[in-house]
């Protein structure tokens, strides 16, 4: 009709050509954020799994500080029940001597 050849669809060369140069811009634009974000979540990833397997050490850690703990206050029961009470007292008035003594080392200093 108005004199634009059919395979341009209406639009002249130079305004095409500003429109496509726009389109390649933004979309290197666009890749270079995906880019971003991808190499972000596979950090995000890879902290996430070493925090992962952190905290599943610190679990198992626990886990046998407990046990420990757990088999020492069943030595203090049997020690307190039978007639060793009075070793018993002996020895935590041992540990409140020398944590005395020891406080009034620091204290001097």
């Amino acid at each position: 009709g108005d004199g634009a050849s059919a395979g341009n669809y209406g639009y002249t060369n130079s305004g095409y050509s500003v429109y496509e140069e726009e389109n390649e811009r933004l979309t290197e634009s666009l890749r270079t954020k995906v880019s971003a974000i991808k190499s972000l979540s596979i950090e995000i990833g890879t902290e996430v799994k070493n925090q992962n397997k952190m905290l599943s050490e610190m679990d198992n850690d626990f886990d046998s500080a407990g046990g420990l703990l757990g088999a020492t206050m069943g030595r203090l029961r049997t020690l307190s029940r039978g007639s060793q009470t009075k070793l018993l007292c002996y020895m935590m008035l041992f540990a409140l001597f020398v944590f005395f003594v020891i406080y009034w080392i620091i204290k001097l200093r």
